[in-house]
């Protein structure tokens, strides 16, 4: 019984989970193979096939624009990787997506005060450039796409005559049937093994600590939030109860940066699709941020720290973030969460299918 139990829990919060991300993970998918074609390599190698600041500045400002998580940034990023943009305006815009936009400023000064949206409104720009000019600078293979090079030559010399609509068709089934599998089997991986991490360990034990920077350290703050995973503006509310119940303002700075900028289907994704080292360099980098502006907002920002409780100002806050904020509503939430599902089954199966072939032929051999 107690078995039957944590199972039924374990698939009610994964399911939850991916309800949460489900709806902007089409969308990014649908994005992402419109994208495709319309947006030839050659043009993104030109306009983020670089190293420069620049690159990494236009990344990061249109992420800031978009309120989608984690999860849904994935395809976008992926998408951008493999369209011609370099390893380092690819993280800059998957950190600052998730991280910061206008929504989550919104609810953020409402609910935590002015000084910690002004720490956390200049981290989130500084963030991603600092991690796209680490990712540029470390990325050795995985800089770029592989083969990219030579699709761009091959573009060039080949006259693109196709039409607007053929260019859609092509992208939408390089996405649905390409891109939508494999990142979708890695998000349902990630988001399983993120519920039986928060099915072991009580949302009333993490909250509890979480609530006492003298209990639990930064740093473990710092990598736990990184492993959650939460929504582009859905972390702020329980961050606001944790600093109004007593935690320190670092650990609200903490939460806003690594909780809503990594989580493990992104970071499995991440290491699958593009590489082990884009994977290092990405967690690392969003960790190490994280702890450190936390930790100088503890003690060198933020010393005597007092909540922000005005009733009129939170209530202000949440009507104006709620006229720019998108709230799918269930029956398109569960049927996305539904394609979701699809799409990994389809990739599972074909990996099966792949094993079982190799096997044949090894035991013919």
């Amino acid at each position: 019984m107690i078995i039957l139990e944590f199972l039924k829990d374990l698939f009610w919060s994964s399911l939850t989970i991916l309800n949460g991300a489900s709806v902007w993970l089409v969308f990014s998918f649908v994005l992402a193979g419109f994208l495709h074609e319309i947006l030839s390599p050659e043009k993104f190698q030109k306009i983020l096939g670089n190293k420069k600041i620049s690159s990494l500045i236009k990344s990061t400002i249109s992420g800031m624009l978009l309120p989608i998580c984690s999860c849904g940034v994935i395809p976008l990023g992926i998408s951008l990787y493999y369209s011609g943009a370099y390893l380092g305006p690819t993280l800059a815009f998957m950190t600052s997506t998730p991280m910061i936009n206008p929504v989550a400023v919104i609810l953020c000064y409402g609910l935590l005060g002015k000084e910690i949206t002004i720490i956390y409104v200049i981290t989130g720009f500084l963030a991603p450039i600092i991690i796209g000019i680490i990712g540029n600078t470390f990325g050795g293979n995985e800089l770029k796409a592989p083969g990219i090079e030579e699709e761009i030559e091959r573009r060039v010399l080949v006259k693109d005559e196709k039409t607007f609509l053929e260019k859609i068709k092509i992208g939408m089934s390089w996405s649905l049937n390409d891109l939508a599998l494999v990142v979708s089997k890695y998000v349902i991986l990630g988001m399983v093994l993120a519920s039986i991490i928060f099915n072991v360990v009580p949302q009333e034990f993490i909250q509890k600590y979480l609530g006492e920077p003298t209990v639990i350290s930064l740093g473990g703050v710092t990598i736990l939030a990184a492993f959650m995973y939460v929504c582009a503006v859905g972390h702020i509310p329980f961050i606001a109860a944790l600093v109004a119940s007593g935690a320190a303002p670092g650990i609200a700075i903490t939460f806003l940066m690594a909780g809503a900028a990594t989580n493990l289907p992104e970071l499995i994704s991440l290491y699958k699709i593009i590489g082990k080292r884009t994977a290092i360099i990405y967690s690392t980098v969003v960790v190490g941020i994280s702890l450190i502006v936390g930790y100088i907002t503890n003690i060198m920002l933020m010393p005597n720290f007092t909540p922000v409780l005005n009733f009129d100002g939170v209530n202000n806050s949440i009507t104006t973030a709620n006229k720019f904020m998108f709230i799918a509503p269930m029956w398109l939430k569960y049927l996305c969460s539904l394609i979701i599902f699809l799409f990994a089954l389809k990739s599972f199966y074909k990996s099966f299918n792949k094993f079982l072939i190799n096997r044949r032929t090894v035991k013919n051999n």
